[in-house]
């Protein structure tokens, strides 16, 4: 086989970067999966891995893309055939394994999922890992006794990738959402995804949070940590559940038990990068069908590999919004 294009990132002087190489297969990583890559996707992640702007690369040289969807070229003894559409998102792909932003790649076959009915290999990018997130989320919360009837639900980083497929995903089940965002021109785009009510962050004063405040929200999907979600633990109804699932604003929570043993309202913790089957594939198997957002096109930008570095950029600026699926190579 030809060489073929690969974004690998490299640390040089204590420098990370990343540029278009050409790799052979040799220099794959393990696996008994051989896959040819038709999509990928970028997560905040992948920006932070790619520009060394967070240390998320564990190991270096790295082929970058936590996500990756295609056809199986070589299955060797995992069951999957060759011309099987697939997709692998999580554990090391992308970060300590060469991952999707490359024609080819080849992973262990335990990370691979037959692509599920009802999803092209472009909707799955368009979820990725960033829905497969969201869905887990809302899964772990139901498992938790949330439902529609218990109230609104109140999503945060709404206008990022799992914060908008969360809203479509809770609204499609009927539940009430409120959208927290910081970005004023932004709320109509919420509305037109399902957010019943658009709180702007700006408004809130989170200098004054009381250890309870009144409350208003039987669930809530937060991506933020720090003081919002510190908020969001006083504002929680009676029994209450929180899927904890990002910290773009701090990593740190400021809070008192009181939400938690005078209300009642669980803290849930969401890592989706090591959920092994079978779990895994009942979460993918909800992403299409009760769960799969009704709004995936208006939530996804498709762009050429080519675009990636511009793309990085503007996710480290704050200029994205919904998610971006990169065409590796296509269907075709």
């Amino acid at each position: 086989m030809d060489k073929f294009d690969a974004l690998l990132i490299e640390q040089k002087d204590k420098q990370v970067s990343s540029s278009w190489v050409k790799l052979d297969v040799t220099q794959l990583d393990v696996g008994n999966v051989f896959i040819r890559v038709a999509y990928s996707s970028i997560n905040y992640k992948d920006a932070l891995a790619a520009t060394g702007a967070g240390k998320i690369i564990r190991r270096f040289p790295c082929v970058g893309g936590i996500d990756l969807a295609g056809y199986v070229v070589d299955g060797g003894d995992s069951g999957f055939k060759p011309g099987d559409a697939v997709v692998a998102t999580s554990y090391d792909i992308g970060v300590a394994h060469h991952g999707g932003y490359a024609d080819y790649a080849r992973v262990p076959a335990q990370w691979v999922l037959p692509l599920p009915t009802g999803l092209s290999l472009q909707d799955a990018m368009a979820l990725g890992t960033a829905g497969f997130t969201a869905a887990l989320g809302v899964t772990r919360m139901e498992q938790n006794g949330l439902s529609p009837e218990k109230g609104p639900v109140i999503v945060t980083g709404a206008t990022g990738g799992v914060g908008s497929l969360a809203i479509d995903m809770l609204a499609t089940k009927g539940y009430a959402v409120t959208a927290l965002t910081g970005k004023v021109a932004e709320a109509a785009y919420l509305k037109d995804l399902g957010a019943s009510e658009v709180l702007m962050r700006q408004d809130l004063d989170f200098s004054k949070i009381r250890p309870l405040d009144a409350a208003r929200w039987a669930g809530a999907v937060d991506n933020l940590g720090g003081d919002v979600l510190a908020w969001i633990c006083s504002t929680m109804k009676p029994w209450g559940t929180i899927a904890s699932i990002g910290l773009a604003a701090s990593h740190t929570l400021n809070t008192t038990v009181m939400p938690f043993i005078l209300r009642g309202v669980s803290l849930l913790g969401i890592d989706s990068g090591y959920v092994d089957q079978p779990l895994r594939g009942e979460v993918w198997q909800r992403l299409a069908t009760d769960l799969k957002p009704r709004h995936l096109d208006a939530v996804t930008t498709v762009i050429g590999k080519e675009s990636l570095p511009e793309y990085f950029q503007n996710f480290l600026e704050g200029r994205i919004k919904g998610r971006v699926v990169v065409k590796i190579s296509g269907d075709a």
